[in-house]
């Protein structure tokens, strides 16, 4: 347990200063930056607390450590893929939405100028 306690340790401060770095440079956007940070203070808090660790053993019913957090893991993670997944589908709403009222707009644009040579 103690292995796997500090490889996710150092996975979750390699992830927050990736994450800090990126922020930085402005690779990444604030409002996207969000869920990676709580998702390496999440795995920090969960590599480092023994006593939190027994509890989430406890609270799923398993008996290994290592699986509970694994587990918990892979949960993280799905929630913030799942986050990302709906601003996704909402930028690509957005996207067609913004395409159709140019279409629109040249339309109108065009009609306007065959109406002015007759």
């Amino acid at each position: 347990m103690d292995r796997l306690s500090n490889v996710l340790t150092i996975f979750s401060v390699g992830l927050i200063v990736a994450v800090l770095l990126s922020l930085r440079r402005s690779h990444i956007r604030v409002e996207y930056s969000v869920s990676w940070l709580g998702a390496g203070l999440v795995l920090l808090v969960l590599s480092r607390s023994q006593a939190v660790m027994q509890w989430l053993t406890r609270a799923l019913g398993i008996e290994d450590p290592p699986l509970a957090l694994l587990i918990t893991v892979s949960a993280v993670f799905l929630a913030v893929f799942y986050r990302f997944s709906l601003l996704v589908s909402h930028l690509k709403d957005a996207n067609i939405a913004l395409t159709q009222r140019v279409a629109i707009l040249e339309f109108h644009l065009r009609s306007g100028q065959d109406a002015s040579r007759q």
